[in-house]
């Protein structure tokens, strides 16, 4: 650094004396401009070039006089210069000096500082990293909806590089355990929700720790974080998940209550919203689906219909067995026996004949409906299969289209085919289930029937 102040004040010095001789006062030409004359001869040419070497060595000379005449000023100024220069290089060996001293403090204050600080410096650094990470974690908190402005402050706190203060410490270990104080509680209070119209209210919130919030009908709410405000989802969870929300809504303070509640924060509920109800599900299925269902109900109420006519006409038939010498035109087996009781008097074969054709009579309204209730259930399973074909051949033509980047083109077809596949073989059981109690019943009444019609014509052989 000394060197260079030095080199600094002599350069000075040099400017300084260039800038003297320049300033000096020197005669100047004319200001007005003498216009020349044309030359017309050789010698004309030769007096002008002497006069011109004439005039310009009398301004030499009046220029060399000038100077010498100056010489004691230049040298005032240079002896002054000079003097300067000295005051400057002493002034540079003391900053000089005072810059070397002043390393030396700020080596040993820094060593100091280091010293000083300590275990504080990695305790400032634990600070500021648990500010961040829990600025974070309020921030998507559903607590914070109800104790707002939390987050912004540990943001500034992590992000800040100052020293924290006393208060700030203060601050960080107050919403610690604050948090984790609201962990453990199940709160009502007004907050504010947004409707799926986007219209805001203030309206009462139930918080159960940091997991879930309802409103007061037991709906499930989300969290906008930017805004710290709830929002009405556009989509609920299915019954049984909101009637456990109600109980949590309806319970009174320090009851036990069996309620619903998200561990994962909001992900788990979000995956529920997105997964198709019943309805959506039947809906996957097309029209191929609709028809199989259309076929179910159709077996259904004629399975009903037929199994609930044959139990009464068994229950009036088992009634009828009990009592064969009074027979009722109401049942199978009153008919029967009137056909019996109206050709006593013919021969055995005839009477045989006239039973047989009295039995044949009743098999119709016995068997009606049956066979049509087993061809639904050998129609749906076929109709299953058919939308599986047609949901592959969907799922082809998008593989063909889209290629198989992208799942979510192919769930449409994919979806169609399981579910026809599924509502066919829901619709065959009962079905076929159905169709074997139908028969069973229908059965069970013509055994009865046979039984007593062999019954009456025995009996009438014997007395022969």
């Amino acid at each position: 650094m000394k060197k260079l102040i030095k080199n600094s004040c002599k350069f000075g010095l040099v400017f300084l004396a260039i800038f003297a001789l320049s300033a000096s006062p020197l005669k100047a030409k004319d200001d007005e401009v003498e216009i020349p004359k044309e030359i017309t001869s050789l010698n004309e040419l030769l007096m002008k070039v002497q006069e011109e070497a004439l005039y310009d060595s009398e301004e030499n000379r009046a220029r060399v006089a000038k100077f010498m005449a100056e010489q004691s000023t230049q040298n005032q100024v240079l002896q002054k210069t000079l003097a300067d220069l000295k005051v400057q290089e002493d002034r540079a060996v003391i900053l000089e000096r005072t810059f070397d001293e002043n390393d030396v403090k700020l080596s040993e204050l820094e060593d100091l500082k280091a010293e000083r600080l300590g275990a504080f410096g990695e305790l400032f650094g634990v600070v500021r990293g648990t500010a961040s990470e829990m600025g974070a974690q309020i921030k998507e908190s559903i607590i914070s909806g109800e104790l707002q402005g939390r987050s912004g402050t540990l943001v500034d706190l992590a992000k800040s590089k100052a020293l924290p203060s006393n208060e700030e410490l203060e601050m960080l270990w107050y919403y610690l355990l604050e948090e984790m104080n609201a962990q453990g509680e199940v709160k009502h209070f007004t907050g504010t929700i947004v409707d799926t119209d986007g219209n805001f209210s203030e309206e009462e919130v139930i918080r159960v720790g940091p997991w879930t919030a309802f409103d007061r009908k037991g709906n499930f709410l989300g969290y906008l974080p930017d805004d710290e405000r709830y929002r009405v989802l556009g989509r609920q969870p299915q019954a049984r998940f909101l009637d456990l929300g109600d109980n949590i809504v309806d319970g009174d303070a320090g009851e036990i209550v069996k309620g619903a509640i998200d561990p994962s924060r909001g992900a788990i509920l979000s995956l529920l919203i997105q997964t198709p109800g019943l309805s959506e599900r039947i809906g996957q299925g097309g029209v191929v689906g609709y028809i199989i269902l259309a076929l179910l109900a159709v077996g259904l109420v004629l399975s009903i219909e037929r199994i609930f006519r044959l139990t009464l006409t068994a229950r009036a038939v088992s009634a009828q067995s009990k009592d064969v010498d009074n027979p009722s035109d109401n049942n199978p087996l009153g008919r029967v026996l009137g056909a019996y009781h109206s050709n006593k008097s013919a021969d055995v074969e005839t009477l045989e004949l006239k039973l047989d054709d009295a039995i044949l009579k009743e098999l119709p309204s016995l068997e009606r409906g049956i066979n049509f209730i087993k061809l639904l259930s050998s129609v749906a399973p076929l109709l299953g299969l058919l939308g599986t074909v047609t949901g592959m051949i969907v799922t082809f033509q998008a593989i063909t289209l889209f290629g198989t980047g992208d799942p979510k083109l192919m769930a449409g077809g994919i979806s169609q085919a399981l579910v026809t596949t599924v509502l066919g073989l829901t619709a065959a059981i009962p079905l076929v289930l159905l169709h074997s109690v139908a028969q069973t019943r229908s059965r069970s009444i013509q055994q009865v029937l046979d039984e007593q019609s062999a019954g009456l014509i025995a009996a009438r052989a014997e007395s022969k």
